[in-house]
């Protein structure tokens, strides 16, 4: 079994757990939802093995290096960071419903990666500006902030619905957690994604040093980093200092959200160093 075979099947696995968390929040089935989970944490085995699995065949073509090196690996990841940020959360929350509005992130990554006919599996050389020790700490940091910006989106949706249930109850919407809870989380997983996307500008910037020669070139990708960061400094400050909350710190939470999409996918469809589509 090669890795893209594996990474494929690990799409269907998380399209069911997706499915298995959406069918215990509308049917009030918790076992549903205990399913969920063990085929989410399934996915997660797979989606590791096959990151895992992928290393080892790029040794094995003679160009070995870490799996984070192109779009296909970059989504791979991305949708690995996902599934072990909002299983964490969800563990510590106790809350299947988390898990509706967040494992579709992880199930759209892998299939778009593995499905999507304009993103090729292969296993390639690196170019010289990528063959570098700073790859894996600027692409690791970058993507966990962008994970941890993914299940705040989510929480995000989830806060909204919530608190528009407080005038009109609805029995599927008064299931959510209570809207305070909510809006805590984003605030943490936004905490949480800031610190990482921050380290990840600082690596990044490091690494241009290196390869190029100098910091910061206002690269397009660069330039959309440094907005994003903007989006959810912004946010960061306007909870903290001038005490938003509510609706205005969920919708800067989903603006900022997608930023981040933009920043991943967006300015690969621009000219620049990173228009050769790798991650960070």
């Amino acid at each position: 079994m090669n890795s893209s075979f594996l990474l494929s099947v690990v799409t269907f696995v998380y399209g069911l757990a997706a499915f298995l968390y959406l069918a215990s929040w509308v049917f009030k089935k918790p076992l549903a939802g205990t399913l969920g989970t063990w085929t989410a944490g399934i996915g997660l085995a797979g989606n590791s093995a096959g990151i895992i699995l992928r290393w080892i065949e790029s040794y094995q073509l003679g160009i070995g290096h870490a799996p984070l090196s192109n779009l296909y690996e970059s989504l791979i990841f991305f949708a690995w960071t996902i599934t072990v940020i909002y299983l964490v959360v969800q563990k510590r929350y106790k809350s299947d419903i988390i898990g509706v509005f967040t494992s579709p992130l992880s199930c759209l990554a892998m299939a778009y990666a593995s499905l999507s006919p304009n993103i090729s599996d292969r296993i390639q050389p690196l170019i010289p500006a990528l063959k570098s020790n700073w790859l894996i700490a600027h692409v690791v940091t970058c993507f966990v902030g962008y994970a941890a910006f993914a299940v705040a989106f989510g929480i995000s949706f989830m806060y909204l619905a919530k608190e528009r249930s407080a005038v009109s109850p609805d029995g599927l919407i008064a299931r959510l957690p209570e809207p305070g809870a909510l809006e805590e989380l984003i605030h943490q997983m936004v905490m949480f994604g800031f610190l990482f996307l921050s380290v990840g500008i600082i690596t990044g910037a490091v690494w241009a040093n290196s390869a190029w020669g100098r910091y910061w070139g206002w690269d397009p990708k660069e330039t959309w980093s440094l907005i994003t960061w903007f989006v959810y400094a912004t946010l960061l400050h306007a909870r903290m200092m001038r005490g938003w909350s509510g609706r205005r710190i969920a919708f800067l939470s989903i603006l900022g959200f997608m930023a981040v999409m933009f920043t991943y996918f967006g300015v690969n469809l621009l000219p620049g160093l990173h228009s050769y589509g790798s991650s960070g």
